[in-house]
């Protein structure tokens, strides 16, 4: 797994207008108690799910932004893999969404800012560089870290 430069792909503009939705998200979160995370699933430009953390008001240790995000996107599509979307998120996810995320076979996970204590797509471990899942997830760091580190 390499993180690439969220310009490199002419998806610089696009990356920051789904951060911000995810970032939204965040404020939500925030204004709730909450760890301030959030996360939005795109496919073909559209949002097809949304979610902030919920753990503390759901009594929910799985309740994270980034599931409650691709759950929402499964009910959607009526299906829980999602191989063409695209998962935005906050923060780098925990070991638990980065599961989820291979789990899902989503094509491609773009983070605000890195967790240094939990993080493990770049701060902690490198999970998508394991030998042994069966998806590979396309990964993109650092949009709008400044504001998403906050």
């Amino acid at each position: 797994m390499t993180l690439k430069d969220p310009n490199s792909e002419g998806q610089g503009i696009e990356d920051e207008q789904f951060m911000r939705a995810a970032f939204d998200e965040a404020l939500v979160s925030q204004a709730a108690g909450e760890v301030p995370v959030g996360a939005v699933v795109v496919l073909n430009g559209e949002i097809i799910g949304r979610g902030h953390n919920r753990v503390v008001s759901d009594h929910d240790p799985s309740a994270h932004a980034e599931i409650i995000a691709l759950r929402q996107a499964g009910r959607t599509l009526q299906n829980y893999r999602m191989p063409s979307a695209r998962l935005y998120v906050t923060i780098e996810p925990c070991s638990m969404c980065a599961g989820a995320l291979v789990h899902s076979r989503i094509q491609t996970l773009v983070f605000g800012a890195p967790e240094p204590r939990a993080g493990v797509v770049c701060s902690q471990r490198r999970f998508f560089e394991s030998d042994f899942l069966n998806h590979r997830v396309v990964v993109r760091g650092g949009v709008l870290a400044e504001a998403c580190g906050e």
